[in-house]
């Protein structure tokens, strides 16, 4: 049925009003949650209960704020705080994000001693810091968190002036784990007998870790800036030429590759690696042995390429190819590893170079592992 024009009217009009409901339900002011003081004071006192200096229900704040971070800390400042704390220690009481359970107890526990005016140093901080460095924590310089003034603290105990301190404190070193820091001590007192720029810091920072990953006796001692430096252009290096090879792998083994791309490894010879042990009567050290290994993974030979000083990553084509493998004869000891040989065979099983540090020859007793491996792996050496 048509309708008449005073309907038609009457229809835009309810329409007109909901609409400005609407828009008026959408700019009406929201009513702001009431603070909340109880939950605020009940997480600041969570497992510190027999430690608190006032009681907790003696806090009524004048807050207009709803943060219920920074209603945690206010709580935290009534119920521990006799003494001021600095930003860096009160900074758990709002954020945490990023800390494991027993970091942020750790912390928290820190922020209650030092509140009450406690001995940081006896509260656990004497198990990474000296009595110096614990002082040195609670006065860091302004903006630094938590960990920065931690290994700022570590880096005035050596560096001449503030300033190389605070560098270091905002350098990677600042994330090193707290359970290695005897090595990374070492470094800070490096850097601040061998002053470097932040970037070089920094640079250092991540090839320091690597030589830490791979050798976990490694030491600085002895060390020079710029031998360090150009060995981690040299690192760099190798990174490129590692990311090369994979490149190369990836090219000729494409998306059927993935049953072992995980371990950036081609498949190699079928041949087994090969450990030879002395008699005691031949024996020229205590646990000595010889090793002959594939290298079948881009880091191993590169890492070889680099200790022989020869060009064998140069070779990683033919490897990926299936058209050579490469071989590293080893000798181990009690002690210690020493690479000997590096051996190149084809795919007939022929062994068509042996090369030693620098493409050396092999010695004469070098040569006699040689043929042993050879006779026990069926090789023709030539």
């Amino acid at each position: 049925m048509k309708r008449s024009m005073i309907q038609r009217r009457q229809d835009a009009e309810r329409e007109r009003i909901e609409l400005c409901d609407a828009a008026l339900r959408r700019v009406v002011r929201r009513a702001r949650p009431v603070p909340d003081f109880s939950q605020a004071i009940e997480e600041a006192e969570r497992g510190f209960s027999g430690e608190v200096m006032r009681d907790p229900q003696s806090w009524h704040p004048q807050m207009k704020t709803r943060d219920a971070a920074r209603l945690r800390l206010a709580a935290a400042r009534h119920l521990f705080a006799l003494y001021p704390v600095p930003a860096m220690l009160e900074r758990i009481w709002i954020d945490d994000t990023g800390l494991g359970a027993d970091e942020v107890r750790l912390r928290r526990q820190w922020y209650v001693t030092a509140a009450r005016g406690g001995s940081l140093y006896k509260a656990g901080a004497g198990n990474w810091l000296t009595r110096k460095e614990v002082h040195a924590f609670l006065h860091p310089s302004a903006g630094l968190g938590f960990d920065e003034a931690f290994w700022e603290a570590i880096a005035r105990s050596y560096a001449v002036d503030n300033a190389m301190a605070l560098r270091i404190a905002r350098s990677k070193i600042a994330r090193a784990p707290r359970g290695e820091i005897e090595f990374w001590r070492t470094v800070v007192r490096f850097f601040c007998a061998n002053p470097a720029t932040a970037e070089t810091i920094d640079d250092l920072c991540d090839y320091l870790a690597e030589c830490r990953r791979r050798d976990p006796g490694y030491s600085l001692e002895g060390r020079t800036l710029p031998a360090l430096i150009r060995r981690m252009h040299e690192w760099h290096h190798d990174i490129a030429a590692i990311e090369r090879i994979e490149a190369m792998r990836r090219r000729a083994h494409g998306r059927g590759a993935h049953a072992w791309a995980a371990d950036a490894a081609w498949p190699g010879s079928p041949l087994a690696d090969w450990e030879w042990v002395p008699s005691s009567k031949d024996a020229k050290a205590k646990g000595e042995r010889f090793v002959v290994r594939q290298l079948k993974q881009a880091e191993d030979l590169v890492m070889e390429s680099r200790a022989m000083r020869h060009c064998v990553s140069t070779y990683a084509g033919k490897c990926i190819a299936g058209n050579a493998s490469i071989w590293s004869l080893r000798r181990c000891t009690k002690d210690r590893i020493d690479r000997l040989l590096t051996i190149e065979v084809d795919q007939q099983h022929r062994a068509v170079q042996v090369r030693g540090l620098g493409n050396r020859l092999a010695h004469v007793d070098e040569r006699h592992v040689v043929e042993r491996w050879a006779k026990a792996r069926g090789i023709a050496l030539r």
